[in-house]
């Protein structure tokens, strides 16, 4: 599918359910830019999303409220537009479920039509929700002594003229763009790797580097995946970004070299 359906549109908000709010596109169009082919997709991961605005009503027309986590596999064929993903959970709003069991299995089930492959949902009563706030893994960034010259993508910045290591390291400073909006994107990547030791100030130079780009939480994590890959050669690669929420939806894509167990449900300070 073309375009990218609500987003930037003027919005009608639906408040009775309605599974036509989602609106999908396709992975293809961006990893073709990147020379992935469908079918020989050269990573692992799920998409994560978090969803702190989810409701209901029960038979009595009492609201209900829950936390929901969504887990799109990235070897999908759609990712969800994030803007038709809120008007879609807006949807159940005033919709009489009598079970949070039902609300689960129509997500599970829209979701997974929408998106091409089997896609998880857990809903969690917010009176058993847990979610500390929790500080990212690793060594961080940030205050390296670093100057910075490009605000596009500058994967020459990148290099492992390091001996071998095992390293998670860290930056608050990522930012892209929405593609259609323009809008900011604000989160933190970790990077999780075995292998020639990363040069940090390179590293840092080439996460800002995103500042001004233009493209999907999930294509942007792709990108940076492939270009750590092919600059450093690292035995083991890990990218995770943790993107600030917005609309009540965070979104939190995770791409790998091996088939891992998905991380623990968890937040930083800006989620």
């Amino acid at each position: 599918m073309t375009g990218h359906g609500p987003l930037g549109e003027h919005t009608h908000y639906v408040s009775r359910y309605d599974p036509e709010q989602l609106f999908p596109i396709r992975r293809a169009e961006t990893r073709a830019s990147l020379g992935i082919r469908p079918g020989d997709v050269p990573f692992y991961g799920v998409d994560f999303w978090t969803g702190y605005e989810v409701s209901w009503l029960d038979e009595r027309g009492k609201p209900q409220v829950a936390l929901a986590r969504f887990q799109i596999p990235c070897d999908s064929e759609c990712l969800v537009e994030s803007k038709s993903f809120k008007l879609y959970l807006n949807s159940f709003n005033q919709s009489v479920f009598a079970r949070s069991e039902a609300v689960r299995d129509y997500l599970v089930q829209d979701l997974s039509r929408a998106t091409g492959a089997t896609v998880s949902v857990e809903l969690t009563p917010l009176a058993s929700a847990r979610l500390p706030v929790q500080e990212p893994a690793g060594d961080c960034l940030d205050d390296l002594p670093v100057t910075i010259e490009h605000y596009h993508p500058a994967p020459e910045n990148l290099s492992a003229p390091n001996p071998v290591v095992s390293e998670t390291l860290y930056s608050n400073l990522l930012k892209s763009n929405c593609p259609v909006t323009g809008q900011p994107d604000w989160a933190t990547v970790e990077i999780r790797y075995r292998g020639p030791g990363i040069d940090r100030e390179g590293l840092l130079r080439y996460i800002v580097s995103f500042r001004e780009h233009q493209d999907f939480h999930e294509h942007c994590v792709e990108r940076m995946f492939l270009d750590i890959s092919e600059r450093c050669l690292p035995e083991f690669l890990q990218v995770y970004a943790r993107y600030t929420r917005r609309g009540g939806l965070d979104i939190n894509p995770l791409r790998s070299s091996e088939a891992l167990e998905a991380p623990e449900f968890q937040r930083l300070i800006r989620q």
